[in-house]
């Protein structure tokens, strides 16, 4: 079992740039996929970013591909999301989640989910 933490939410202007983290409990951290969802208010919770067990696949949503870097350090149980040129529509809770399905984009194929990190961008 593993438990999520985020953090590095914030607001800011559309162009600035935010990093989140999900801070993991466990000593099994390693083993799972990582994935990164977003929910904006009235709609659903989409897929954003994921990498794998090591780090070294990586896989985005056409929404943020080239804007945003999703990274892990395993030492620190620790993943990252960079994110860059930053717009309005990207204002959302943003959740990471721990499953063991590459490459999982669906909520169904993530076992463990964070409590979320509020990210709002003015135009």
């Amino acid at each position: 079992q593993v438990q999520l933490v985020e953090s590095g939410g914030g607001l800011v202007q559309a162009g600035d740039s935010l990093r989140l983290s999900c801070a993991a409990s466990g000593r099994t951290f390693s083993s799972y996929v990582i994935g990164w969802f977003r929910q904006a208010p009235g709609k659903e919770r989409e897929f954003v970013a994921a990498i794998s067990k090591s780090g070294v696949r990586t896989y985005y949503s056409d929404s943020v591909k080239g804007r945003f870097t999703i990274s892990r350090d395993n030492a620190k149980n620790t993943v990252y999301l960079q994110m860059n040129s930053l717009k309005p529509e990207d204002t959302a809770v943003y959740y990471c989640a721990a499953g063991s399905i590459w490459i999982g984009v669906k909520r169904a194929e993530y076992d463990y989910w964070g409590q979320g990190t509020q990210v709002t961008v003015s135009s």
